[in-house]
């Protein structure tokens, strides 16, 4: 299947989300293209959509939101999950988060499949107010990869039963284990861009 993952990022936190979420599509067996929301023209060819934004002061990033304005005809006839992206702390992990009210009202109008919260990025050198305040006391990644594995696998078989197809074995994917090279430095956790 052809899934499109569009997203809204403004210092890249998100834009890696939606690279992760491609990822994870790809090793299922579908062809992810993940594209910055904004650059999106058409829907044609795709069997389901992914629209990925970030939060800032609890709304969700514009790109996202027009890009559900201008396609809303065409995204009511495909499958469509909403992603939001943006807390700075575990809150995300700690189970279903209720969608800021522009992810409420985005997944009201085109009947989206669902929506999911996961947690943000901001770089210790964030530029800009309040971002650069923000990254003073908050800087971290909280994007999970388990998490983003674990809705995408969800995602899948979700989509796999809409299109009478059968879903996918629940085989685990075995965790490749680094091996370190000699003085140079381990970074764990999620893909940080920072």
């Amino acid at each position: 299947m052809r899934i499109l993952v569009a997203y809204g990022s403004k210092r890249g936190g998100t834009a890696g989300l939606a690279e992760m979420i491609g990822r994870e599509l790809t090793t299922l067996g579908h062809h992810a293209l993940v594209r910055p929301a904004r650059q999106v023209r058409g829907l044609d060819d795709l069997d389901a959509v992914i629209i990925a934004g970030s939060l800032y002061a609890g709304s969700w990033h514009r790109d996202a939101r027009r890009l559900v304005r201008r396609h809303a005809d065409e995204l009511r006839r495909l499958p469509v999950w909403l992603v939001a992206s943006g807390p700075l702390d575990d809150s995300a992990l700690a189970g279903e988060k209720p969608p800021v009210r522009q992810v409420a009202r985005a997944a009201a109008r085109i009947g989206a499949r669902g929506q999911v919260t996961f947690g943000g990025r901001l770089a210790p050198d964030a530029a800009g107010f309040p971002a650069a305040a923000m990254a003073k006391k908050r800087s971290g990644d909280w994007r999970d990869p388990v998490h983003v594995k674990r809705w995408t696998i969800a995602l899948v078989e979700d989509l796999t039963a809409v299109e009478g197809q059968p879903p996918l074995p629940m085989t685990p994917t075995p965790t490749p284990t680094p091996t370190p090279t000699p003085g140079a430095t381990t970074r764990t956790g999620s893909d940080v861009d920072g």
